[in-house]
């Protein structure tokens, strides 16, 4: 009996520890702010079904048309002792009969954004308040240029053609085919009568009204083919490859990066087939890419609006042309893609300024010192003032950290608790997210950044700030925005909640560039159009192998929705980062668009063993040396909407290979690299065609498969044969770099006659492409176009 009572009052305690313990939310389970999968409306049998039929009507001029739906219901059937569920058509159950549709005819339209942008749009309703500017485009609107495609009529509907595709629209059954300009089917909406060779319930293009309140939500339901990959949806770390997986959108505080739920979820994702798409929406989404049925691809959209927009090409065109609807990256400071340096978290004037001096002291170079969530009275009670007694002149520490080379970077956040003393301030002036009494959601003030005067208010807190001395924030959390809340706009946290982040980020941003002239932040959270506010970074790994891993995974899925610029926390975030597994992340992190060590103390690289600190600094040394490179490929990133850490298929999406690839990358065009993602000296590497240079050992190599070993560096990084890449001499900090004297350093296989360069200066015009040729024992420059701004020095590296 003793040993019983012992075993159950450990069990209490083990019980007790672990609830007191849990930090990570559990999918699906109902609890505050879980996420929203919309797809459980579409599995229901209770509700009702329309599935898109025939065009009703179609002015070919206007693009604008109606399309009739047929009304469905799931029934039951049992056969051996297995229940069946499967649509069939029902009878209208409204009354009076006279007064309702049964079978609706809605809007239909299709507009041409560009010669590769293709916009379709369907209703399952009369829309009476529709916002007439969108927030995630970036001009608000979307143009329609019809004149760039040629209409034709076809002997069972309407065609439309450019020079790089063509849309078929099909009369009955209703079809919109996308194609490309070979002719070849990229995809085309599923019609029901497309599923009748199977027995598998498969949902069409069709929308559902629920039994509980009659409300509305789309499912466009379109092909996928055999071997066919999709690839994006924002920051995911599960399997790269999202074909065969069901994803749910909806903005989360995921609290890790090897979970399903996402910090950064973009409507948006491409396929391997020469197509993207973007699902232009702010409600909860959820998509089967075929985890049900393999080929469905079933967009299940928590709107009662579909509205989508096809664009045709290889990756690089599908990018340029979504950012030029979304808006692309703001080209950030040069300091800003210098090292920062952070921890959760310096508390105090004195500790900052010994962070300055030890890192200068250590010859670690760094750009840029993050004080995260103690600046102020009490640790994490954010109040836009430092802490008096620990802060004696703040803003003559961030004077004296910038004469040495350092900028200041604050953390803050929306939300604010009872105890903070600017609540009662937001709650009185009505700037805070409100319930449907008029009263707060939680029991935290949630900033409404739907409200104007809630923003006006928030960059006044701020701007005080960077009158003080503050170069940058770090915008976290954002991802608890209420989802039954009652905002400003007059809308509910359905379609709230996940155009929050891209609200906040954009407040902060454009702040920034007002007061600062330049945009930037650090911030945690995104929705579509984020990336027009650089930066963003991959949230709070473990501190693992396996988060290693899945930080890459995820930062290639959001450089392939149109971020330009993504950073991680180098060594991990959650426990202080084992010595083995922290000099491994930390090339990793100096070979991304922008580094940051931060997390559990100690982060600091001289609070670790000598070895450490000479790994870290050579580490560090590479990135401050290949400075040019980064800058030049930055700005060329930020044009063309393209990410700065690249999935392999992005430059070369004619290899096979290529589009198989989640655990290496291309940093910028011309550097590929392999991190090490475990206690190992080599691993197995796959190079696109052509032949590559080992950027530590010189060794070269041809396309392919490769087991390669580390250089001293842990970390696996070669170049393209017949790339020379700038670098410039090394520096403590960006501040002190001399832009006047180059090192184009050659990367090239014997045979090879020729290389080039992308460089760009700061405060430079213009991108420059700088050619160079192979004379004698060497290359020689052929002309720069700089000349009386920079000079260059070549060097073969053989």
């Amino acid at each position: 009996m003793k040993n019983r009572l012992t075993q159950i009052s450990l069990s209490l305690f083990m019980a007790t520890a672990a609830i007191q313990g849990v930090s990570a939310q559990i999918q699906n389970a109902p609890v505050l702010n879980a996420p929203v999968d919309v797809s459980t409306d579409f599995e229901n049998y209770t509700n009702t079904f329309y599935f898109a039929d025939e065009l009703a009507s179609f002015d070919p001029k206007t693009g604008k048309g109606t399309v009739k739906y047929t009304r469905y219901n799931y029934k039951t059937r049992q056969a051996f002792n297995n229940m069946m569920m499967k649509p069939d058509t029902v009878a209208a159950n409204e009354f009076p009969a006279t007064e309702y549709e049964a079978a609706p005819v809605l809007p239909f339209s299709i507009e041409f954004v560009s010669e590769r942008a293709i916009r379709i749009k369907t209703t399952s309703g009369p829309q009476f308040n529709q916002p007439k500017e969108s927030l995630m485009l970036v001009n608000g609107t979307a143009p329609n240029h019809p004149e760039n495609w040629k209409y034709s009529k076809t002997a069972t509907g309407h065609k439309y053609t450019s020079q790089y595709g063509s849309v078929e629209i099909q009369t009955n059954p209703w079809h919109v085919k996308i194609y490309d300009a070979k002719g070849k089917l990229l995809t085309s909406t599923l019609h029901n009568s497309d599923l009748q060779n199977t027995y598998t319930p498969v949902l069409p293009y069709s929308y559902v009204r629920r039994n509980s309140d009659y409300s509305r939500s789309v499912a466009p339901v379109f092909s996928l083919e055999p071997d066919e990959k999709i690839f994006g949806c924002g920051e995911s770390f599960t399997q790269f490859n999202k074909r065969g997986q069901k994803v749910v959108l909806w903005t989360d505080d995921a609290n890790g990066v090897q979970n399903e739920t996402m910090y950064k979820p973009i409507p948006f994702y491409m396929s391997s087939r020469g197509y993207g798409v973007f699902m232009h929406t702010s409600t909860p989404v959820t998509v089967d890419f075929g985890k049900y049925f393999a080929g469905a691809n079933k967009m299940m959209i928590g709107d009662d609006v579909a509205d989508l927009f096809i664009f045709i090409g290889e990756p690089k065109d599908i990018l340029d042309e979504y950012t030029d609807l979304t808006g692309k990256a703001s080209m950030p400071p040069l300091w800003s893609f210098g090292f920062w340096m952070s921890r959760i978290t310096y508390f105090s004037e004195k500790e900052g300024r010994e962070i300055a001096k030890n890192l200068r002291k250590n010859k670690i170079p760094s750009d840029v010192i993050h004080f995260d969530t103690g600046w102020f009275d009490v640790d994490w009670r954010n109040n836009y003032e430092f802490a008096s007694e620990r802060f004696d002149d703040p803003s003559k520490m961030m004077a004296d950290m910038k004469k040495d080379g350092f900028n200041v970077c604050l953390w803050q956040l929306p939300y604010f608790t009872p105890r903070n003393t600017l609540f009662n301030e937001i709650v009185d002036n009505g700037l805070a997210v409100k319930d449907r009494k008029g009263n707060l959601p939680y029991e935290d003030a949630v900033l409404d950044f739907s409200n104007p005067e809630t923003v006006k208010w928030y960059q006044a807190k701020l701007k005080h700030l960077m009158d003080q001395g503050v170069a940058v924030f770090k915008v976290d959390f954002g991802e608890a925005a209420p989802a039954e809340g009652i905002y400003h706009s007059g809308r509910t946290g359905f379609y709230e909640h996940n155009l929050y982040p891209l609200r906040y980020n954009k407040a902060v941003a454009e702040l920034t560039q007002r007061e600062k002239g330049y945009t930037l932040i650090w911030a945690r959270s995104t929705w579509a159009g984020s990336q027009r506010y650089p930066l963003h970074w991959g949230g709070d790994a473990a501190t693992t192998n396996g988060a290693m891993s899945a930080t890459l995974r995820g930062g290639l899925s959001l450089g392939l929705c149109g971020f330009s610029f993504w950073s991680h926390d180098v060594g991990g975030f959650v426990t202080k980062s084992p010595e083995e597994l922290y000099k491994r992340w930390t090339p990793f992190g100096m070979l991304t668009s922008h580094v940051r060590s931060h997390g559990e103390p100690p982060t600091e690289p001289w609070l670790y063993s000598e070895d450490f600190l000479k790994s870290f600094r050579n580490a560090d040394n590479m990135r401050y040396e290949l400075m040019p490179y980064i800058y030049a490929q930055a700005k060329e990133s930020s044009e063309k909407g393209l990410p700065m850490m690249r999935a392999l298929f992005v430059e070369y999406p004619q290899d096979a290979g290529s589009w198989l690839i989640d655990n290496e990358y291309l940093f910028g065009s011309d550097m590929l690299v392999a991190p090490l993602f475990e206690e190992v000296t080599e691993r197995d590497v796959y190079l696109p065609p052509g032949q590559w240079v080992d950027y530590q050992t010189k060794k070269v190599y041809n396309g392919g498969w490769h087991r390669i070993a580390a250089g001293e560096l842990p970390i696996i990084v070669l170049v393209k044969s017949g790339t020379a890449i700038p670098h410039i001499k090394l520096a403590q900090s960006t501040k002190d770099m001399d832009w006047s004297k180059l090192t184009l350093k050659v990367y090239a296989a014997e045979g090879t006659t020729t290389a080039t360069a992308k460089v760009y200066l700061p405060e430079g015009k213009a991108l420059q492409n700088i050619k160079l040729t192979k004379k004698g024992n060497g290359f020689e420059v052929d002309s720069n176009p700089l000349s009386g701004e920079t000079t260059f020095k070549t060097e073969w590296i053989k």
